[in-house]
């Protein structure tokens, strides 16, 4: 393997060995803590634009497979190891991580000093970075003048580079050997799903409690998805700074109200923003699938996983709605619901892709507020 390096724009420079593509990529330097689930780390388009470094030491020994990906490709710009698996083991496997991101233009870095790297970003804050693989890496001046020019993830309207370009049905339900509690309802009620950068787990749990999915661009019209005659309104997970999306939080204002409302990371964001709440950057973010929640409604922790650099902002004026998750390790709100609206929302990732599986009930909840609105509509 080649020479690589990861530079930070406060100049703090990681060395290690290529991995991947050569070349250069900028991006926002940040960490993950989960154990497992690379693969979807990868592919779930909520990373766009991050560099990512992965706390656990071993990476790639399972491989990849077609089963566990998120989304239709690769949306990091970079991705970092302490150490890249020479053996890959698991009964799935069709190919190995260094062949996957090559095959996907992706450049990686192993051999770097990862515990060195999130001590640093954990003091210093998640920042714009540089990760560069061959010829590439020799000019670390000029790779720093670079990340410093770099785009910003605060103001960062990102997702009109992830969502999809027209609607499209989703039918897929999760296979029986991992999860078969429920059965796909063809005739179930309706949801129209945003787009804002939706993994691919979200809509087999829904499906797979019987309800029929609609996926739409983040840009349609709240009287288009009206007009759909929905049931219920689906907000999907997202990458970049949920405040630029100003066209989402105008949609999601106009359908306050009118059917039960879901949304999950990024939706949740939009959602809070759309009844008047603030959000703002944090320091470093929640990455990982090991994040301590408290439901402040039955009192319970909820082991959960998280990909999120952006929250809302404590004390924000919900228009009457009520935070009802906090985030154990700092406070952060991540949860709210909105009864007169029929809405609620979490920062976090119940989906369960890679786990854990403690969050599951909120599909069931919304599924509970879709099928009592089916019944309003029909017997309306």
């Amino acid at each position: 393997m080649s020479k690589g390096v990861l530079v930070l724009e406060d100049g703090r420079i990681f060395e290690g060995e290529g991995f991947g593509i050569e070349g250069i990529q900028t991006g926002e330097a940040v960490f993950n803590t989960s154990m497992t689930g690379y693969q979807e780390i990868l592919t779930d388009p909520s990373y766009y634009k991050q560099i990512i470094t992965m706390t656990v030491p071993h990476v790639g020994n399972t491989g990849i497979n077609l089963e566990d990906v998120e989304s239709r490709k690769i949306w990091v710009s970079g991705f970092v190891v302490r150490s890249l698996s020479p053996v890959v083991s698991n009964w799935r496997n069709r190919g190995d991580l260094d062949g996957y991101l090559k095959e996907q233009g992706v450049i990686g870095l192993s051999e770097v000093a990862t515990r060195a790297l999130v001590r640093h970003i954990r003091e210093k804050g998640a920042m714009r970075a540089i990760i560069a693989h061959g010829e590439a890496a020799e000019d670390t001046d000029a790779l720093l003048k670079m990340a410093l020019e770099s785009m910003d993830m605060s103001g960062a309207n990102l997702v009109d580079d992830v969502t999809t370009a027209e609607p499209y049905h989703w039918t897929q339900q999760s296979d029986p050997e991992w999860y078969s509690e429920h059965e796909y309802d063809e005739n179930g009620p309706l949801i129209v799903a945003y787009d804002y950068g939706i993994k691919n787990n979200i809509m087999r749990m829904l499906t797979d409690r019987g309800l029929r999915i609609t996926v739409v661009p983040a840009q349609m019209k709240p009287e288009d998805v009206m007009a759909m005659k929905p049931s219920g309104v689906f907000l999907s997970n997202g990458p970049g700074d949920p405040a630029a999306v100003d066209y989402a939080i105008d949609n999601v204002k106009n359908l306050l109200g009118e059917v039960p409302i879901f949304g999950i990371c990024l939706g949740h964001q939009i959602l809070s923003l759309a009844l008047g709440g603030d959000t703002e950057k944090m320091r470093f973010g929640h990455r990982g699938g090991n994040q301590p929640v408290k439901n402040l409604l039955t009192g319970h922790v909820e082991i959960s996983s998280h990909n999120h650099g952006f929250a809302v902002s404590e004390g924000s004026d919900l228009s009457g709605g009520e935070v009802t998750h906090i985030n154990l390790n700092d406070n952060t709100i991540e949860g709210m619901r909105h009864d007169a609206y029929k809405a609620f929302s979490v920062q976090y990732h119940p989906e369960a892709s890679p786990g854990p599986h403690d969050s599951l009930y909120l599909f069931d909840e919304f599924v509970k507020a879709v099928k009592e609105e089916n019944t309003v509509t029909s017997n309306g």
